[in-house]
C-alpha cells in the first residue's frame, strides 16, 4: 500500500478543486486537438494507448477515442489490483474526457490534417499541444493513464526505473507502426513528436532557466569567496572534499549564478587562480533564497 498521507486533499467544490478540474479539462482538450488536427491525419504514432488507437483507426476504422477508452479502463482496473490505489478519480476523468473530446472533434472536423502535406509541421505543433496539455494534466495531479500504468506494473516485477520502462513501451509501439504501415517515415516522424512532447512538458512544468550551477575547487578559495560576495553579489556554500591522488583536504565552492555573472566570475577567478578547477552545469530549476521560493512554486500549482 502506498502512503499518500503527505498529499493535501482538496475539499470538494473548493477553489483548488475547481482549478484542478479546469486544468484537466483544458489539458485533455489541447491533447485532443493535437490528435485530431495534427497527429492522427498524418498517421503519427506518438507511443501510448493513443498510438495504438491511431494505428487501429487507420487499419480497421475504429474510433480513436473509444478505442483508447476500451484499453484504458481495463488497464486502470489491473493497475488498481496490482499496484493499489495510485489512480484516483482525476486520472479516470482525464482519460474519459480525452476520449470524448477526441471523438467529438473527429466527428466535426473529419479525417483531414489542419495543414495538408506538412507532416513535419504537424509533428512539431502536435507535440507542442500535447506537451502543454499533459503539463496541465500533471499540474492537476492526474495522469492520462495508458502506458504509464503498464510501466508501473512492469517496474514492480523488473525493478527498472519507470521512466526507462515508459520509453521502452512507447518505443515498441512506435516501431509497431512500421509493421502496421510499412513506412519508415511514420516511426521517424513519431519520435520527433515524442521528443517535442518531452521538452515541452519539462519546460511547462519547471519553466525556462538560464542559471548556471558552479563547483569551484581552488587553494585560493577565500579570495574567490570574497570576489563572489563583494563583486558578483552572490552567496554560496563551502563543501568539504578530499583530493583523490594526494588525499589533501579541499574546499569546494558551490554556487548558482546567471550567465552574465558567470562571465564576470570566470574573469575574477582567472586573476586569482588560473589553475582553479571549475565545473559549470545548467541549473534545471533553482528554488530558495535569492531565487523563486519553494512556497511560491507550491502556491502556483
Amino acid at each position: 500500500m502506498v502512503d499518500t498521507s503527505f498529499f493535501q486533499k482538496e475539499k470538494l467544490f473548493s477553489v483548488s478543486w475547481f482549478k484542478s478540474y479546469a486544468f484537466i479539462a483544458l489539458g485533455t482538450f489541447l491533447i485532443s486537438v493535437a490528435f485530431v488536427f495534427f497527429i492522427s491525419p498524418n498517421k503519427i504514432v506518438p507511443g501510448g494507448i493513443y498510438g495504438i488507437a491511431i494505428m487501429l483507426h487507420h487499419l480497421i476504422g475504429t474510433p480513436i477515442g473509444l478505442t483508447a477508452l476500451a484499453f484504458n479502463i481495463p488497464l486502470t482496473l489491473i493497475g488498481l489490483k496490482i499496484l493499489g490505489p495510485r489512480f484516483g478519480a482525476k486520472t479516470v476523468v482525464a482519460f474519459v474526457l480525452t476520449s470524448v473530446f477526441v471523438d467529438t472533434l473527429s466527428y466535426f472536423h473529419g479525417p483531414l490534417p489542419l495543414v495538408p502535406g506538412e507532416t513535419l509541421v504537424s509533428c512539431i505543433f502536435g507535440g507542442l499541444l500535447i506537451g502543454i496539455g499533459v503539463a496541465f494534466t500533471f499540474k492537476a495531479k492526474a495522469t492520462s493513464g495508458g502506458t504509464d500504468v503498464i510501466a508501473m506494473i512492469l517496474q514492480k516485477y523488473t525493478r527498472l526505473p519507470v521512466g526507462q520502462l515508459m520509453m521502452m513501451v512507447d518505443s515498441s509501439i512506435v516501431l509497431l507502426s512500421y509493421v502496421a504501415f510499412g513506412d519508415w517515415r511514420i516511426p521517424l516522424f513519431s519520435w520527433i513528436t515524442i521528443f517535442v512532447v518531452g521538452k515541452v512538458v519539462d519546460t511547462a512544468m519547471h519553466g525556462f532557466s538560464y542559471d548556471k550551477t558552479l563547483f569551484i575547487i581552488s587553494d585560493k578559495h577565500e579570495e574567490i569567496r570574497s570576489s563572489l560576495i563583494s563583486e558578483v553579489k552572490r552567496g554560496g556554500t563551502f563543501l568539504h572534499g578530499e583530493g583523490m591522488y594526494k588525499r589533501e583536504s579541499k574546499q569546494i565552492i558551490f554556487t548558482v549564478v546567471s550567465p552574465r555573472e558567470l562571465y564576470m566570475l570566470e574573469e575574477y577567478i582567472h586573476h586569482i587562480d588560473p589553475e582553479a578547477f571549475i565545473a559549470v552545469l545548467d541549473a534545471y530549476e533553482i528554488l530558495g533564497k535569492g531565487f523563486k521560493s519553494l512556497s511560491e512554486k507550491v502556491k502556483d500549482k
